[in-house]
């Protein structure tokens, strides 16, 4: 009886929804989407000029990359504070063999 009950709620949610593709980004709203070109030549034949290219040096790389680990390190450091704080991980020196 709960699977007959549970196909009905399924069915009508799925009416009631619309088809189950997700929305494209011009239809969601505060939403942009990457924009694409997929024509290559005008309806005359001439080529289209080559899209604007954004360079994604090193240096931005960094500026993004070094503050998320530097924040990355310190949520691990105060984790493993804790965890040793309440006994509840705490590393012991007696497993070394060397």
């Amino acid at each position: 009886m709960s699977s007959a009950v549970l196909g009905r709620l399924l069915r009508l949610s799925a009416v009631r929804s619309g088809p189950l593709s997700p929305p494209s980004p011009s239809t969601v709203p505060g939403r942009t989407g990457t924009p694409s070109r997929t024509a290559v030549c005008t309806s005359s034949g001439a080529l289209l000029p080559k899209p604007k290219k954004t360079p994604f040096g090193l240096i931005r790389i960094v500026l993004v990359v070094v503050p998320f680990l530097y924040v990355g390190t310190q949520i691990s450091k105060s984790f493993a504070a804790l965890l040793e704080e309440h006994d509840i991980f705490v590393p012991e020196d007696d497993d070394d063999d060397d």
